[in-house]
């Protein structure tokens, strides 16, 4: 088997931490109300790797990958895939685009949104059957510099991609969008971990043919970058993986707004993941919107890209989006293979004692968390490193001691700088990874431990 990534083991925390979903903008829960089932801090993941992991509930936030723990968060997260090759744009959306690329084509058109409904109105209805199928990746296109080439136009607007990096430029437009946008503060180093590291390591993607030049050559993590009249106005980050375009953040200036940037993002990314698979990369079919959250209302807008779906917590099948709407309609916590496990309730309420982690570990592997078998632990690759001996190794694990693929974790993390309890700590945080990434996915990783 290959190895498919290094990654730093961190403790399981039961303390929780607070919630942004269900707090007004710029804050949080007053209470640890969200849970994670298992988290890590990886050094590196090929993209195969966090294909797997994105498909069993895993995201990541720059380096750190966590895996919400969906019976008792207060906010359930359920991941949200679309079917690209399937997607049609409705009328409103295709509304969205015509009057961006009017925007750029024609200058400012703030009474087109008033007259457009008008306009279509007065067309014969011959016209409208005569018309030809709409293109979603041509109308994506259609105001860009490199379309549009010397024609005369209002605006200049260009789209690129790269790879992820850190600019003052983007980080300008960060600390605008996080200060206007989301009420929030924001630094240089918060920007950096958030949306530049990265622990995907690029691979080609197995194209049939050569693709256009504005397509990626390879899988990896990537800033697709918005210019008019060379000004950044806007930044989506995303992972481009072996099955999708996973959408991981959208930030755009807010002299903006009004344009609905966001969405046209949306758009523009499922263009991006069809004209991948067009290119000739056959399992290339989808776009990844993060997580669904049903009941935040502000999330709720991933709803209304079709055909959606939702990833079951305890399966790892997917559901149609809109029949997995009337078990959240219902439930609190929802499964969608087998509806008899939803609960209308946190399994922790808020305001129960919880007990500490010494405590729990002292009574041997928590009772949340099933045993893993012996033969399964054996097969894991570790290295224990303890501060005044040599680390503890696997033999497959040896050549990785000084391997330029190993990176650190970020200090700041709390988590991270405490010392394990002891073996049984060890063996409930092991037990937790593997259950959550799965037997298969965790035979393939290297786990770093530091006592």
């Amino acid at each position: 088997m290959s190895l498919l990534g290094v990654v730093y083991a961190i403790r399981q925390d039961n303390s929780g931490s607070t919630c942004g979903y269900c707090s007004p903008p710029g804050q949080r829960s007053a209470q640890a109300s969200s849970f994670h089932d298992a988290h890590l801090v990886a050094s590196f993941l090929k993209c195969e790797g966090y294909q797997v992991m994105i498909d069993r509930g895993w995201r990541r936030s720059g380096t750190y990958c966590y895996k919400p723990d969906m019976k008792r968060t207060c906010c359930p997260q359920y991941t949200i895939k679309l079917d690209a090759l399937k997607f049609r744009p409705s009328a409103s959306q295709r509304k969205l685009l015509n009057r961006w690329n009017r925007f750029v084509l024609h200058g400012d058109t703030s009474g087109d949104a008033q007259s457009e409904g008008h306009k279509q109105g007065a067309k014969p209805q011959h016209a409208k059957k005569c018309a030809p199928e709409y293109s979603l990746v041509e109308s994506t296109h259609a105001s860009e510099k490199c379309v549009l080439g010397g024609q005369g136009r209002a605006h200049t607007f260009e789209v690129t991609l790269e790879p992820s990096s850190y600019t003052d430029e983007k980080y300008q437009l960060f600390e605008a969008y996080q200060t206007s946008i989301h009420k929030d503060r924001s630094s240089p180093y918060g920007f950096t971990r958030f949306l530049v590291q990265s622990p995907l390591r690029t691979n080609p993607i197995p194209y049939s043919s050569t693709p256009p030049e504005h397509l990626p050559r390879v899988y990896g993590s990537y800033h697709q970058l918005y210019r008019l009249d060379g000004k950044l106005i806007a930044v989506a980050v995303l992972d481009i993986l072996p099955s999708c375009v996973s959408s991981v953040y959208f930030m755009y200036d807010p002299a903006f707004e009004k344009h609905s940037l966001g969405k046209i993002s949306a758009l523009r990314e499922i263009s991006l993941a069809k004209e991948i698979h067009e290119a000739g990369a056959d399992g290339h079919k989808y776009l990844y919107l993060g997580y669904y959250v049903h009941t935040c209302q502000k999330m709720r807008y991933k709803g209304e890209y079709s055909p959606s779906y939702l990833l079951d917590p305890e399966e790892y099948t997917w559901h149609p989006l809109q029949e997995c709407k009337k078990e959240l309609d219902k439930a609190h916590y929802a499964c969608f293979a087998h509806p008899e496990h939803s609960s209308q309730t946190p399994t922790l309420q808020r305001g129960q004692r919880r007990r500490s982690w010494r405590n729990l570990f002292s009574r041997g592997l928590s009772a949340t968390i099933p045993e893993v078998p012996p033969a399964v632990f054996e097969s894991l690759q570790i290295i224990v490193n303890q501060d005044d001996e040599e680390p503890r190794i696997s033999p497959f694990s040896v050549r990785l001691l000084h391997s330029h693929h190993l990176r650190r974790p970020n200090s700041s993390r709390k988590s991270q700088d405490r010392q394990w309890s002891n073996e049984v700590g060890v063996r409930e945080t092991l037990s937790a990874l593997v259950h959550s990434l799965g037997f298969d996915l965790a035979r393939r990783l290297v786990y770093l431990i530091q006592e």
